[in-house]
């Protein structure tokens, strides 16, 4: 449930309210039909909820009343007197059964998070759920003592992370390991301790999803895979209307590690489409939700466990040989713990650690509140004798896994001896742009009369601006018979007249005037596939209104992108809210810079215009191409206040 409304709704859309009693018309929303939320004024009169009128903006470009011409920069606040009668509207406490109070809407939030008995009882259910071990226990204290038995000699300094999404950089906020820091995790230049005694929180959850058409589509977009940057599969888009959209639970930024039992988290981007795309009544996905940052608090296992605190070392041949374990981190205990020991490695061999083994420190540094990225770094430069001391506690399940951070580009990713990766094979692919496409012409004689036969998407009036490509191409038209143009082609040219700056419209009309002549002379460009190939996916297509994947766009020149600024505004003591992946590194070469992560509750996700997925072209005017992570990092966070982001914003698979 929203802790602001206290109901159940998508995370982007509008918060639900119980008037007491029937509205004003003039006070509702014409698109949701709802009382007005943050009131927007247009030009011609109207007023709209901002998320209605800015999600309808994405799509069309006329008020949707009169159908007047109208972009969102035009419109305005409404008046602090239309926003306080709003603001005092009588509303119910949603909560009928153990609250009948009513008050304004504005006092709502804080009647939920001070006074409400029902909300109080919804949130120590949930709390009970997620850690069912500590049932029937006494709530702990509000600052525990750091010193506890249950961490022994626990060092009083800067606070951990509880949770963090796989591959992207992010460490404890009062470390200072070089290349590892990410701007949405920085820590603050003032001296005070409040906002920095937070950590980012995160949790993973299995979802079960039904559909009464099991062919029918989960609507929602992704990107990310394996043979990108970005490695996990993200969440970029949840489409309106759609199964997962009347499900709710799944938003954007979430990072899909299972489905229906199969583990997705080391993927390419097209077997996950494929796993996803699979018809089905039920589907079961296991998600990692980062749920933003809060106060950190000291959870104490107070359960009766043996614990024996254990010396292990490992000797490696050379400095590259990887040790083969995989680390992890857990939502409700700091530092590192062990999810698994790869099969035939060296920790495997050994056989003295042992899955949910706590790190407490590795060559006499100490990782009681350490990160894996920081183990990763330890391991790689040590030449040849690892020391381990790890705690074993009996009776401890591992309580939900969060993949490591180190896959990033930063030194703790480099294939050799990381603790979190074993070695990468030679032919294994890592993305970085590359020439993968080759331009075509296509000249061919035929009738005044006969078509073309090809149906296109794009235009640079859809919300992504993409380029004109073709969506299919009939049986029944000359390019079919010619057959060198084929569905996925982006089309550059008819005649000598340029497509690709046009919109739908446009293009339409240009391939039709064209067609009409004895010989069309068409310049396309043909993606070619890294990875396997496409049209294993498109088994279920006729339930898909067909569109380029999502990696496939990666691979266009540049000239074909279309960047925007995104200019996001903080505070002195906020972080940006997001994490990035990507750029130079000696093994890889140049690799885009993608965002990762957007951290709820940040100024990157107040914004809404940032997604995951969208790729970093510049940051105030300076181009990104040839940065290193280590190099891009300090110039976002020597930005206070403001900063200019140039990104490509290329849509997600649909699946």
């Amino acid at each position: 449930l929203c802790c602001e409304c206290g109901q159940a709704h998508p995370l982007l859309d509008n918060h639900l309210y119980n008037f007491q009693d029937e509205v004003d018309d003039e006070l509702i929303c014409h698109i949701c039909l709802q009382p007005l939320l943050q009131p927007m004024d247009t030009p011609c009169g109207h007023t709209y909820c901002f998320k209605c009128l800015e999600n309808f903006m994405q799509e069309y470009n006329f008020c949707p009343m009169d159908r007047k011409k109208l972009s969102f920069q035009q419109c305005h606040k409404s008046s602090l007197l239309v926003r306080n009668l709003l603001d005092k509207l009588v509303v119910l406490c949603p909560f009928k059964a153990e609250c009948q109070q009513t008050m304004q809407r504005c006092e709502l939030e804080a009647h939920l998070q001070n006074r409400c008995p029902g909300f109080k009882k919804y949130k120590s259910e949930l709390q009970r759920k997620r850690n069912p071990i500590s049932k029937g226990k006494e709530e702990p204290p509000a600052k525990g003592d750091t010193n506890t038995p249950n961490d022994p000699e626990l060092p009083s300094g800067g606070s951990s992370l509880v949770a963090e999404s796989s591959g992207a950089a992010v460490v404890s906020l009062g470390t200072a390991e070089p290349g590892l820091v990410n701007p949405a995790f920085e820590e603050t230049e003032e001296g005070e301790n409040l906002p920095q005694r937070t950590s980012l929180v995160a949790e993973t959850t299995t979802i079960e999803i039904h559909r009464e058409d099991p062919e029918e589509e989960l609507g929602m977009r992704i990107v990310g895979g394996k043979d990108t940057p970005l490695g996990n599969i993200v969440v970029q888009e949840v489409l309106r209307d759609s199964v997962i959209a009347a499900d709710g639970r799944i938003a954007p930024g979430d990072h899909i590690l299972e489905v229906n039992g199969v583990n997705i988290s080391s993927v390419t981007h097209c077997q996950a489409v494929s796993f996803l795309r699979h018809p089905g009544p039920v589907l079961h996905l296991m998600v990692l939700q980062e749920k933003g940052f809060s106060n950190r608090t000291a959870q104490q296992d107070s359960t009766s466990t043996t614990r024996e605190v254990i010396h292990v070392t490992l000797v490696k041949r050379d400095r590259s040989e990887p040790l083969g374990i995989k680390l992890i981190r857990k939502t409700d205990e700091a530092g590192i713990f062990i999810l698994d020991l790869l099969e035939g490695g060296l920790a495997a061999k050994n056989g003295k650690l042992s899955r949910n083994d706590r790190v407490l420190s590795i060559n006499g540094q100490d990782l009681r509140q350490g990160t894996p990225e920081a183990a990763a770094q330890i391991i790689q430069t040590t030449e040849s004798r690892v020391n381990f001391v790890i705690l074993r506690q009996s009776g401890v399940q591992l309580g939900e896994p969060v993949e490591d951070g180190s896959t990033s580009n930063s030194s703790s990713s480099s294939n050799g001896g990381s603790p979190v990766h074993h070695r990468r094979r030679p032919d294994q692919n890592h993305y970085r742009r590359k020439s993968n496409y080759q331009k075509k012409t296509v000249a061919i004689k035929k009738e005044p009369k006969e078509s073309l036969g090809i149906t296109i998407g794009g235009g640079r009036d859809n919300k992504n601006k993409l380029p004109i490509y073709v969506t299919s191409v009939q049986p029944i038209g000359c390019l079919f018979r010619d057959g060198r143009i084929k569905r996925g082609d982006v089309l550059l040219s008819i005649n000598g007249i340029d497509l690709t700056h046009l919109n739908y419209y446009e293009a339409v009309s240009a391939l039709k005037s064209n067609a009409a002549s004895h010989s069309v002379t068409l310049k396309a460009l043909e993606i070619l596939s890294l990875n396997s190939p496409e049209p294993s996916l498109d088994i279920r297509e006729q339930g898909f209104s067909w569109s380029p994947l999502w990696i496939t766009w990666l691979g266009l020149p540049s000239y074909l992108h279309f960047c925007q600024d995104i200019v996001l505004s903080k505070g002195n003591l906020e972080s940006w809210g997001f994490s990035i992946v990507g750029g130079f590194e000696e093994s890889k070469g140049n690799q885009p810079f993608f965002i990762k992560t957007i951290v709820p509750g940040t100024p990157a996700f107040r914004d809404r215009k940032l997604k995951c997925g969208d790729e970093i072209v510049a940051v105030n005017g300076v181009p990104a191409i040839g940065m290193s992570n280590s190099e891009l990092i300090p110039m976002l966070k020597e930005q206070r206040n403001k900063v200019t982001l140039t990104v490509v914003s290329w849509p997600g698979s649909l699946v």
